[in-house]
């Protein structure tokens, strides 16, 4: 995990750093993820392509954390909009399958997100399922001040 050491995060902060892990250890076919603030800051992140992996995985984005960062926070804003624009009401979630991946993003609270990099031949609805549970898990402890301890620590992150 690339996220930075939960030394001195309180127990929020790690408890969402594991989740973050355990979604990208438990999931087949993630490549990385990523916990973006609504106003586009990222918060955690995890790149399991970091460790030699037993099998070749799909690259994903250059720089994935940060990458993967701008891509939910752009895709978050833009399927706002087109929501806010056709009286959809919140968006939930949003899926974009490309030929070579996939990403994932759904709202955790207070306009945060989750997204997730995927393989294209991961299984949707598996990958749909974990976040939805991470979100369920994560979405009442991500508080103001658990994100601004998040968004400090990942500052500090060399």
């Amino acid at each position: 995990m690339t996220a930075p050491s939960t030394y001195g995060l309180s127990t929020q902060a790690r408890n969402l750093q594991w989740l973050l892990t355990d979604l990208v250890e438990e999931v087949p076919g993630v490549n990385s993820v990523a916990v973006v603030s609504s106003d586009g800051l990222l918060l955690l992140s995890s790149d399991p392509g970091a460790e030699a992996p037993e099998e070749p995985r799909a690259k994903g984005p250059r720089g994935a954390s940060a990458d993967l960062a701008t891509i939910v926070s752009g895709l978050g804003s833009l399927t706002t909009g087109a929501a806010a624009l056709m009286d959809g009401g919140s968006v939930k979630q949003t899926m974009v399958a490309m030929e070579h991946g996939s990403v994932f993003v759904m709202a955790i609270s207070d306009g945060s997100l989750l997204g997730v990099h995927a393989t294209p031949d991961c299984d949707m609805s598996v990958v749909a399922y974990h976040m939805a549970l991470f979100v369920g898990r994560a979405g009442h402890v991500l508080t103001p001040e658990v994100r601004s301890e998040l968004r400090q620590s990942m500052e500090k992150t060399p």
